[in-house]
């Protein structure tokens, strides 16, 4: 028993040291340990933050989350994690289907220190005009802050893994206009992106592919006037998707931008 709680105790404060790097770490996702598992067989996800589909697993904490759902059908139900569970998502068992899981975290901040870390930030997920915003609000260039909340979605194949995708109300989000594990995918799988409700057009989405061999192949593409992108796929491979909005923050002071992120994972049989 010591050394179940030795261990728990370790797990925590390694999810508060890793929880202090946001600005090394740039996507959040939900990354089950099977993407497709049997039946009445236990479903197992890490929630992971890093880069290039590469990250360290975080620990569950109840206070740094918003909202952590299980969906299968026209059924959602709200996911009772135990502080410092690694995995933070562990499911003894589920009905065949698709099931859906949602998460979104509690709103955290960073502080650029200086300006090439937030321009780098920028240009890397296509925000050209933010700069001069930020300019004309005659914002610091240096040392401001900024508030981001994730807002993350896995797609799993339990049995069969029959089923549909659909908004969760998350206040962005993905959603799968077509089952991975059901339908026919030739022709890419096709994914409408969402803010506020509405279909986000224009938006920029990051592809992060990776292979059988565990290598990952990244890139960029475009939502249309209705949000919809056709993420060209390959058989047995895994795919996050990432896009995110950046606005100013709701409240004058600091933080003075607020950053909202959507990610989508599934695998394709």
């Amino acid at each position: 028993m010591f050394i179940c709680l030795y261990r728990r105790l370790n797990f925590v404060l390694i999810g508060l040291v890793l929880s202090t790097l946001p600005a090394l770490s740039h996507e959040f996702w939900i990354e089950p340990q099977k993407y497709q598992v049997e039946s009445g067989a236990p479903v197992i996800a890490d929630l992971r933050n890093g880069q290039n589909f590469s990250g360290a697993n975080q620990v569950f904490f109840a206070r740094r989350t918003r909202r952590f759902d299980v969906t299968q059908g026209d059924l959602t139900t709200a996911y009772q994690g135990r502080m410092g569970d690694l995995p933070a998502f562990q499911l003894s068992q589920a009905e065949p289907g698709l099931l859906i899981i949602t998460h979104e975290t509690a709103p955290q901040t960073i502080t650029y220190e200086t300006w090439v870390q937030f321009q780098t930030f920028v240009d890397h997920k296509g925000f050209v005009d933010i700069p001069k915003q930020h300019q004309a609000r005659r914002l610091p260039s240096q040392g401001f802050a900024e508030s981001y909340t994730r807002y993350a979605k896995t797609l799993i194949a339990v049995e069969n893994g029959e089923g549909s995708d659909h908004f969760q109300g998350m206040e962005t989000e993905f959603v799968a206009l077509a089952n991975p594990y059901t339908d026919d995918l030739s022709l890419g799988m096709s994914v409408r992106l969402y803010y506020q409700g509405t279909a986000r057009g224009s938006a920029q989405i990051e592809i992060f592919e990776r292979g059988p061999n565990g290598k990952v192949l990244v890139f960029l593409q475009k939502t249309d006037s209705q949000g919809l992108v056709q993420v060209p796929v390959k058989p047995g491979h895994t795919y996050l998707l990432d896009a995110v909005v950046l606005r100013p923050a709701p409240q004058s002071g600091d933080p003075v931008w607020e950053s909202l992120w959507a990610a989508l994972t599934f695998a394709t049989p």
